[in-house]
């Protein structure tokens, strides 16, 4: 094969390659014995596809440099100035002193996307060339071009993802799309062509009746994909200020997410990876520009809550109770909607009692522990002992937040011992509330819990049988000797270094005991000599 590629008869080489790609088609593994063959194949290929060939030759050239770039120890002969540059050209995104060089045939640019996309994927230095030869710019410019050109649905969808793999591996191209190229912008345009909405008013999507239909399966990959860049190039602006004009990017941005909230695609699974990558995306829009989730109007079938529509909200809920019950890469799944519920808790009163109502009802059921049960909030509480730190911490500032921050509020509806955590590094082991704007509103306590509250145990949280008292019947010397029996023990292990016995430190967080005592004494002797006490 290798010899009739290097003679160089276009009818012969197609002939060939087209007989080596049915064979190797489903080809992903490679034998270690035939690389040196393969490497010079993909140098004869490269080299071949330079001259001037035959759209249908052209094809079949890239789709057998497809299929050898799946090996990454074969990609040498690709990961080059002069390979790159050609498989752009090809893929019609050779950007070069400002001009796209133009290629008619839509099956060659197919191709040449993606091997890009495996070349790229697979190797740093092609990462490297690929921001040098600004490739990012050539994607950016046909991408522009959607809502004119009649583009196949495949050449969009493998742009994208390209386009993503440049954002996710580079952090120089993340930077340019997001700042030089306006990628925000441009990529919320183009989710918005992909989604075919209609606006209502600036930031509330019109939808077809109470049940919009799916979108369809096409549409909806390319959208999860626009999805993907936005995450990349928005990664940071949770964190930072923006000006007005920015904000109102963001907030029609929030706006076309609420409505991917709001709809479903084609099949379960795919509704559910699609609001997946919008939980996530939402995630990353500044915390003032959530409030489009709750600005459409309260509508007929709408959920309303102290006149807002949480329609948007109670998907959410969904969602993450469904994360919750598959029980699967917790960390993956459910910090990032988690953390979203809680920033928009924090940020707005209506959500966050719309959501203490959902997920932390007055509370009727005392006899079994907070973890104990099937209710959303058990859920919650069995996430705030989780193995995973960062797990256990979103779960806890969630319901710390639907608490208003309140020690005593979160330890009522959690109990004091998976509560612990949480209080042990905010430093409220001793009780408080951290600051925040909250309203006064106090919290309703039902019958059942109000007759029960004098027996619930705190740190379990639950009313506890009473239990025999062990001390009954022994004299005050018998109690003596087995206090000073327990505190021997403690003593020992001390010493041994088993244990070390902690305290809570006036500022409320925890610390070695001694270092307790020793603050405590300091402060009494600083008081003392502050009323002239010797």
């Amino acid at each position: 094969m290798v010899a009739t590629v290097e003679s160089r008869e276009q009818d012969t080489v197609l002939k060939v390659l087209q007989i080596y790609n049915q064979e190797k088609s489903q080809c992903f593994t490679f034998e270690d014995h035939e690389r040196e063959e393969r490497k010079k194949l993909a140098r004869l290929l490269i080299k071949f596809l330079e001259r001037e060939l035959q759209p249908a030759c052209q094809v079949t050239c890239l789709e057998s440099i497809r299929i050898l770039s799946r090996d990454k120890h074969c990609l040498d002969p690709f990961t080059t100035r002069e390979g790159l540059k050609t498989l752009a050209r090809h893929a019609g995104i050779d950007y070069s002193e400002e001009v796209i060089q133009e290629i008619p045939d839509l099956d060659v640019i197919l191709e040449a996307l993606k091997c890009l996309c495996n070349i790229v994927f697979s190797s740093r230095l092609a990462q490297e060339l690929t921001a040098e030869a600004r490739l990012v710019v050539g994607l950016t410019e046909r991408i522009k071009l959607y809502n004119e050109k009649k583009l196949p649905h495949e050449v969009k969808f493998f742009d994208l993802r390209l386009l993503f793999l440049l954002t996710a591996l580079r952090v120089d191209i993340r930077q340019q799309l997001a700042q030089e190229l306006r990628g925000i912008s441009l990529m919320t345009d183009t989710l918005e062509l992909t989604l075919g909405v209609k606006w209502l008013d600036p930031y509330e999507v019109s939808t077809e009746g109470s049940l919009p239909p799916p979108l369809p399966r096409q549409e909806t990959e390319r959208a999860m994909e626009i999805l993907k860049v936005l995450f990349n190039i928005t990664f940071d602006s949770s964190k930072r200020e923006v000006d007005e004009e920015d904000a109102a990017l963001y907030r029609h941005l929030g706006a076309l997410l609420r409505h991917c909230l709001m709809i479903s695609a084609d099949g379960e699974d795919r509704t559910e990876e699609f609001h997946s990558h919008t939980v996530n995306l939402l995630g990353n829009l500044p915390l003032k520009c959530l409030d489009v989730l709750l600005t459409p109007k309260v509508r007929p079938g709408s959920l309303e809550y102290m006149g807002v529509n949480m329609d948007a909200v109670s998907v959410l809920l969904d969602f993450l109770e469904r994360r919750l019950d598959r029980g699967h890469k917790l960390k993956e799944s459910l910090t990032p909607v988690l953390n979203l519920l809680t920033e928009s808790a924090r940020a707005h009163r209506q959500t966050r009692k719309f959501l203490k109502a959902k997920v932390l009802p007055p509370l009727r059921d005392v006899k079994n522990r907070p973890e104990v049960g099937n209710l959303l909030r058990n859920k919650l509480v069995r996430l705030m002992t989780h193995i995973d730190t960062d797990v256990k911490h979103c779960a806890a500032e969630f319901l710390f937040v639907l608490c208003k921050e309140s020690v005593s509020r979160f330890v009522k509806y959690t109990g004091y011992g998976n509560a612990a955590g949480l209080l042990a590094a905010r430093g409220l082991m001793a009780g408080g509330r951290e600051e925040g704007e909250y309203s006064e509103d106090e919290d309703t306590d039902t019958e059942e819990y109000k007759e029960a509250k004098p027996n619930i145990n705190p740190v379990t949280g639950r009313v506890e049988e009473k239990l025999p008292n062990p001390m009954e019947g022994m004299t005050e010397e018998q109690k003596e000797y087995e206090a000073m029996k327990l505190v021997n023990m403690f003593d020992k292990l001390s010493r041994q270094q088993v244990i070390q016995p902690m305290g809570i430190s006036p500022s409320g967080n925890l610390t070695p005991l001694e270092n307790v005592v020793h603050e405590m004494a300091e402060e009494r002797s600083s008081s003392d000599s502050d009323r002239g006490l010797d």
